[in-house]
């Protein structure tokens, strides 16, 4: 038998340790977006698409709005996506006498039974819970909406001057109804802006409806499974900003945002004619981080090109502003998008 020590095995870097790691949490991420998809599909028939978008954001840490005809199970989803991680879930729903108070909350004022004296407290609103569903955002005047935007942008509310902070995590997913239009109010493009992607939702096909049809008046509500916890997806929601985007992608994502935009040299015919205003740099910011944040869905190291191409549509159509030349000849958004694409 040898003398000799054993020979330690040398110390990882951070950098390798770090590594290493984050290769486990792909592989997590990629089984928790299938047990994911299972749980809504326990309660939710169909929309597969429009559950991998919200997967998207979910894990980008971004907000979505919803945009589909009523019965089209938009608030429904959003419930189901909470329970089966089990977050806290509120719902605003939004009126046209909704105040800003009424959303984030409000100073009350109560007697300090201790001390007899009369003192301020903070009474939160529910906005404060992991997933806020806005349900029919646009039903409410633009200073009502506005009170979303600190909430959505800096992740904390401001009541008279003290600043609270929203839980971790902490992400709307608002609801707009396309073909009503008395009583509505349109959204801000600055606040538009601040959702990550605007995903539209259609009609169901027609098995999905019968299976639809069946399974909502039969009277037993489906218990949705536990799919992932809030400290994985903080954990999960973390390592997106870490994957890596090729360069090829992060130059398709820059291109496709300024092509957006009319003034820029080589710009298509079809958006010098009819748009008036292009997606700014928040644009090609939320293409690479909705790209990584579909990469890790998959279980990929690295954000591709087809990654960006397959989030064009849902991360620019909003933020384009169109001319009313474009109304006129019935040109929409997703044209000059396919367009450009």
């Amino acid at each position: 038998m040898s003398d000799s020590p054993a020979k330690a095995e040398p110390e990882k870097s951070p950098e390798e340790a770090a590594g290493e790691n984050d290769e486990a949490l792909l592989d997590r991420a990629a089984s928790a977006a299938k047990a994911l998809r299972a749980s809504i599909a326990a309660r939710v028939v169909g929309q597969e698409e429009v559950v991998e978008a919200m997967l998207v954001a979910l894990l980008a840490r971004g907000h979505a709005l919803l945009v589909g005809v009523p019965g089209l199970a938009k608030t429904l989803l959003v419930a189901t996506l909470a329970e089966a991680m089990e977050l806290s879930f509120g719902r605003v729903q939004f009126t046209p006498d909704l105040l800003p108070a009424d959303i984030t909350g409000t100073d009350v004022l109560e007697e300090d039974p201790e001390h007899g004296r009369r003192r301020l407290r903070f009474a939160p609103g529910p906005i404060f819970a992991n997933l806020v569903l806005a349900d029919e955002i646009n039903r409410t005047p633009p200073k009502t909406q506005a009170a979303l935007l600190q909430a959505m942008q800096e992740r904390q509310v401001t009541s008279g001057v003290s600043t609270h902070a929203l839980p971790n995590p902490f992400q709307v997913f608002a609801t707009r109804n396309p073909i009503e239009q008395e009583g509505t109010y349109p959204l801000p493009e600055a606040q538009l802006d601040r959702f990550l992607l605007e995903v539209h939702i259609g009609y169901p096909s027609a098995a999905e409806e019968r299976e639809i049809a069946r399974r909502t008046t039969s009277g037993v509500l489906p218990k949705v499974p536990i799919a992932l916890h809030a400290d994985e997806l903080r954990k999960l929601q973390a390592l997106v900003p870490r994957i890596p985007a090729t360069d090829a992608a992060i130059d398709a994502a820059v291109r496709l945002a300024r092509a957006t935009r009319p003034e820029e040299p080589g710009a298509a015919s079809l958006v010098t004619r009819y748009v008036r205003f292009g997606a700014g740099p928040r644009g090609s910011q939320a293409l690479v981080l909705a790209a990584k944040a579909r990469a890790a869905l998959r279980g990929e190291a690295a954000a591709e090109v087809e990654d960006v191409r397959a989030l064009a549509k849902p991360v620019l159509r909003h933020r384009l502003v169109l001319s009313y030349r474009a109304e006129a000849d019935g040109v929409r958004d997703v044209d000059v998008i396919d367009a450009i694409l």
